[in-house]
């Protein structure tokens, strides 16, 4: 393989890992440049179209699933007899290798480990995507310690071909939930069972069942409660035990609900408010009666962590021993004897034939309706197999084995198969990916139209921002037409000329065309105040809607500075002496001084100062004034003008 190029673009570099179903190999693709691993799997699918249809189908749903904990699978397809999956290369290691080197891990460790694996099959669950083969082996950890879970297409697009009889299920045994053992279906919860055996490993470095064969591991996990951690590491919180508990609950109803639910939980499991929680413990149900299998032996399993075919664990029943039979007496045992010989005798030939029956045409037949028919024609119905079918309706018998009108014993089983109807997906949400890719993605599923509708909008062109139906719906690819609101990016708008425009008018324009419009307010010696002198963009430019549109606002002519004198006036003080006063021994009498300004501060209607005096002063005051404006002071003694002047602005000067 090293050295071949796979598809015309995966040129094959090493090897980097095997499996039971598969090997894998690190390629380079040299189309986009980039590495990638392929897993090349073992199966044979020739003869086996609808295997093939339904490996491909499946493999291709589970590329939709884009999360950061999961490894992203890129391409699916055929070379020859080959089939293979390519994948983001993860340059790392397994979690199991990492366990083994570097286990058992700290709480904090092991809690920030399986955050991420949960966060992870949450998205696959809400995708509708049961992974079913959880395990340390299937989990890459890159040089920052960051998991990434793989192979989602294998294990779910392999459990229905003809390397699994009849209920039984692929998976590995240490990892196996109870109702897999048992041949049951794999759900959301055997996914979150799994979950819970990978937090105990992590936290033990060690499994919770081990034993010489499968059959009995699988037992384990039938049979017996999961260890306690606490026992092994004392120091682990007991509501970090109680996570692995409820997650491997034999019960399934006694597990978490969901993924997301167990990764709440695993959210506040090392909060010290949880310290003293109490042990999880399962409610004793005293209706349940459970059969409990019998080991089987069988040889000892070279590698019970592999990936394999796991047979359900079946009910041996008990055998009852028979209770010894009282000697008759010999004359009496002659008489049955030579009774029953002459009993053979007589009715022997026609003893001999079993007797037989056609089986009867049920197909197009409801369930219900089949099942009576076959046991009225005296055949027993042991199994029914509901299976997607494009030609019947949901609820009725697409196909019988045997077939009908074929001749058996009567007494002899019928498996039927029943339609499910016409197989449905589950759309996930295609909002913010490329249109063209999502078309070219759902060519595969054969939908029965892809339609666009064109609309501006702020998100780049091309980009999806709404789909009818929309994410979760279960739809019949051929009977739906899928609609996608898809962007045509921001609308394109010629400006217009805004030079001349007032304040108003600016306001309106920018409602009317969208556009944000920008006031920079600069001084002008010619433009009249308040409107616009200059626009950026220039005036026609075709712009987005919405775009920024700068705009100059004229000012008006920019104004001159205050100018500002400073006056030194000598105040005299005049003493008076009025009559009869004695000149030598009087004091003089106060003078009031009142002073008036009018400048670009203060006008003549109240005085800005008024003091008395005794004697001669020197006072200063100072007058500014703005461009065109006119003042001056005056300066009262007694209520008398003693001096006034007036200024224009360009007296200052």
């Amino acid at each position: 393989m090293i050295g071949k190029r796979i598809g015309g673009r995966y040129e094959v570099l090493k090897g980097i890992g095997e499996g039971g179903m598969s090997k894998v190999y690190l390629a380079h693709d040299i189309i986009l440049d980039r590495d990638v691993a392929i897993k090349v799997l073992n199966y044979d699918f020739v003869n086996e179209q609808e295997i093939k249809k339904r490996f491909q189908r499946e493999a291709l749903s589970a590329t939709s699933l884009t999360h950061p904990h999961i490894v992203n699978i890129f391409d699916v397809g055929e070379d020859g007899e080959m089939h293979y999956l390519v994948m983001e290369y993860i340059k790392g290691q397994t979690l199991k290798r990492y366990i083994q080197t570097d286990g058992p891990l700290s709480p904090f460790q092991a809690v920030a480990i399986m955050k991420q694996l949960v966060s992870a099959i949450a998205n696959a669950h809400h995708n509708g995507i049961i992974h079913r083969d959880i395990k340390p082996q299937n989990i890459l950890m890159d040089d920052d310690n960051e998991v990434k879970i793989t192979d989602f297409g294998i294990a779910m697009a392999l459990s229905a071909t003809s390397h699994t009889k009849t209920n039984s299920v692929i998976g590995t045994v240490h990892y196996l939930s109870p109702e897999q053992a048992r041949g049951g279906m794999a759900t959301k919860k055997s996914d979150i069972y799994s979950l819970g055996i990978v937090f105990y490993e992590l936290l033990t470095g060690q499994l919770p069942f081990s034993a010489e064969t499968a059959v009995a591991i699988a037992l384990k996990h039938l049979q017996e409660e999961t260890p306690s951690v606490r026992l092994i590491h004392p120091e682990i919180p007991q509501s970090v035990e109680n996570v692995i508990l409820k997650a491997t609950a034999k019960d399934a109803s006694y597990r978490y609900q969901s993924a997301d639910e167990m990764y709440e939980d695993l959210l506040t499991v090392l909060s010290s408010e949880r310290r003293n929680e109490e042990k999880f413990v399962v409610p004793f149900d005293d209706d349940k009666t459970k059969a409990i299998p019998v080991i089987k032996e069988n040889p000892v399993l070279d590698e019970t962590e592999n990936t394999r075919i796991i047979e359900p664990v079946s009910v041996q029943p008990t055998t009852t021993v028979k209770k010894k039979r009282k000697k008759w007496p010999i004359v009496v045992s002659i008489i049955a004897a030579l009774a029953v010989l002459v009993f053979l005798i007589m009715f022997l030939p026609g003893m001999m034939g079993p007797k037989k029956a056609t089986i009867p045409n049920v197909v197009d037949k409801e369930e219900m309706e089949a099942i009576a028919a076959l046991e009225e024609a005296g055949f027993i119905v042991d199994e029914k197999v509901e299976e997607f079918n494009d030609e019947y309706l949901a609820g009725r018998v697409f196909q019988t084995i045997p077939e009908a009108e074929k001749t058996r014993e009567i007494g002899s089983v019928v498996k039927l198969y029943i339609s499910k109807g016409k197989e449905t997906v589950v759309l996930t949400n295609y909002i913010g990916q490329d249109y063209d890719k999502i078309v070219s993605f759902l060519e595969r599923f054969n939908f029965k139209d892809v339609k666009s509708e064109p609309v501006y909008d702020d998100r780049p062109k091309g980009q999806i921002i709404g789909q009818t139906p929309g994410e979760g719906e279960e739809v019949v690819p051929e009977d739906t037409e899928i609609v996608f609101k898809v962007s045509l990016g921001k609308e394109v708008v010629k400006l217009g000329n805004l030079v001349g425009y007032d304040d108003k008018q600016l306001k309106e324009y920018a409602k009317t065309s969208g556009f944000d419009i920008k006031v920079v307010p600069e001084y002008h010696d010619t433009i009249e105040k308040g409107l616009v002198i200059w626009q950026k963009p220039t005036a026609e430019s075709e712009i987005e809607k919405g775009a920024k549109v700068e705009v100059g606002l004229s000012k008006g002519p920019k104004e001159k500075p205050i100018r500002k004198r400073v006056f030194s006036i000598a105040i005299p003080f005049e003493n008076a002496i009025t009559e009869n006063e004695d000149e030598e021994n009087s004091e003089p009498e106060p003078q009031t001084v009142q002073i008036f300004i009018q400048d670009n501060e203060y006008s003549m209607i109240e005085p800005v100062e008024e003091f008395p005096i005794t004697e001669d002063v020197q006072k200063q005051i100072t007058i500014e004034l703005a461009e065109g404006q006119r003042g001056g002071y005056k300066i009262f003694i007694n209520s008398i003008i003693f001096k006034e002047e007036t200024f224009d602005y360009d007296d200052f000067e």
